[in-house]
């Protein structure tokens, strides 16, 4: 439980199998968040149950710590994550971002479900030690054995400064995107350019409702302003998993590429990468000699 060497922000881990071992590491923190200078009032974002917990260990200091049911908070894809996040900070932290945070995810929700919400959460987890480096914020995040499982507790320990295993975020980021995307389908569509006709045509076919057929041909001509200009589109799949892969002759580079929070708190389709990583339930991009190509899947 170190600070991370990216600046201000303290990046913290707990792993625990049982609840009185989880008490044994939020109370103390919490406690620690309370007595704070200039800290805004802690927040603990987990599981009902331990919520309860923690009100009955707290007692009297319960009343200052707030108390947030994951569900609430982990509503989406790791980039809404971020931006629920920032957001908060901004409206909430004290002077720097300072607060403390203690961070369950929905293991048994979207976050652990599969192989790829993992990879998703550790990229998340990776990168929150770039975009909150000039945060005040101490974060402590909740690993839980018992629903997390053991191979998503080794790959965050990796995103986590303190334990030893710890991977520079650039780095680790690097080697999520180095796995090759799975081979588009035989009966992809192909088209030439991704506009709003042409991806709300194709993606009502697929079944996807009107408004949300105009909300993805929105994020996808957002990335395609942000990537510049694009060579080939691909669609495929069935709603809500419709997915468009552009390709084009320009490299991303930037992992944290539509991570980063606008200055602008609403969300609008100028916003580029940011507004197409809040819509799409994953966003994948690949670089190559060649340029880029980038993959989203809208539910």
């Amino acid at each position: 439980m170190t600070t991370t060497p990216h600046g201000l922000f303290d990046h913290r881990m707990a792993v625990y199998g049982a609840d009185d071992a989880f008490v044994a590491a939020a109370v103390p923190f919490l406690r620690e968040g309370l007595g704070a200078a200039g800290a805004a009032r802690p927040v603990a974002v987990a599981a009902p149950d331990k919520l309860g917990l923690l009100r009955d260990v707290l007692d009297g200091d319960a009343k200052d710590v707030v108390l947030i049911p994951h569900t609430e908070w982990y509503t989406g894809s790791a980039a809404n994550a971020v931006a629920r996040g920032a957001s908060y900070l901004a409206a909430q932290a004290g002077p720097g971002g300072r607060v403390h945070l203690l961070m369950e995810p929905v293991w048994n929700g979207r976050a652990g479900r599969s192989a790829r919400e993992t990879t998703e959460w550790i990229r998340y987890e990776a990168l929150a030690n770039l975009l909150f480096a000039p945060m005040a914020t101490t974060a402590l995040c909740a690993y839980d054995t018992r629903v997390a499982g053991a191979a998503v507790v080794a790959a965050a320990r990796r995103a986590h400064p303190g334990t030893g295993v710890y991977q520079d975020p650039v780095r680790l980021a690097a080697e999520l995107d180095s796995v090759p995307l799975p081979v588009p389908p035989a009966d992809a569509e192909v088209f030439a350019s991704p506009t709003a006709a042409a991806v709300v045509g194709r993606a009502r076919a697929r079944g996807l409702p009107p408004a949300d057929a105009e909300l993805f041909a929105e994020a996808v001509r957002a990335a395609a302003a942000a990537l510049g200009p694009v060579s080939r589109v691909l669609m495929w799949g069935e709603a809500p998993g419709c997915v468009c892969e552009l390709r084009t002759a320009r490299r991303v580079g930037d992992p944290l590429a539509g991570f980063v929070p606008p200055a602008c708190a609403a969300l609008a389709p100028d916003q580029g990468l940011w507004f197409t990583r809040q819509v799409c339930a994953y966003v994948d991009v690949r670089d190559d000699a060649s340029g880029a190509t980038v993959r989203l899947q809208y539910g």
